[in-house]
């Protein structure tokens, strides 16, 4: 079961590469210093950040046109669980399902040739993050929140474009 998942993970993963359109998405991030919750430490939040940048690039290259620029500023970041402080100067992030919910600002400008598309002002967020199709074998760093900003992506730019009119 676990090698099954495995391959699929990367049968996934080879899709979202070679079935590139090449849109691009350009992600900037506003008072990243002032997020509710992007990590545990500098590193962590850096590493965070970083993660969630490349993901919003990749959903581009494989569903936007060529022609079309996503740009989004990230206003606000809380990431899924609650921190708890351990021992030491270690902490733990747990995950409730509860009020805990992964949850991004965004403001985006989606454009083609110059002309404005969709733009706008909004929160992200899954608040039922924790059902659903979730994998139990899953160890992917920001699972949560990779798997809402998909559903976003696909609801604000993809489908939304292919409705009639």
């Amino acid at each position: 079961m676990l090698q099954r998942n495995r391959i699929m993970s990367a049968l996934f993963l080879a899709a979202i590469a070679g079935g590139a359109s090449a849109g691009t998405v350009d992600v900037s991030f506003v008072n990243a210093g002032n997020y509710w919750d992007s990590g545990t430490s500098v590193w962590d939040q850096a590493d965070n950040l970083k993660m969630l940048a490349t993901h919003l690039q990749k959903l581009g290259q494989h569903w936007l046109p060529p022609d079309q620029v996503l740009k989004v500023e990230v206003l606000q970041v809380d990431l899924a669980g609650t921190v708890r402080p351990l021992h030491g100067r270690n902490a733990v992030r747990v995950i409730t399902g509860n009020a805990d919910s992964p949850k991004m600002q965004v403001r985006y400008v989606l454009q083609a040739g110059g002309t404005t598309l969709a733009s706008g002002e909004e929160w992200v967020t899954d608040l039922d993050y924790t059902h659903g199709m979730v994998n139990p074998y899953h160890s992917e760093s920001l699972y949560y929140e990779k798997r809402m900003l998909d559903n976003w992506f696909k609801k604000r730019f993809v489908d939304s474009q292919a409705a009639p009119g």
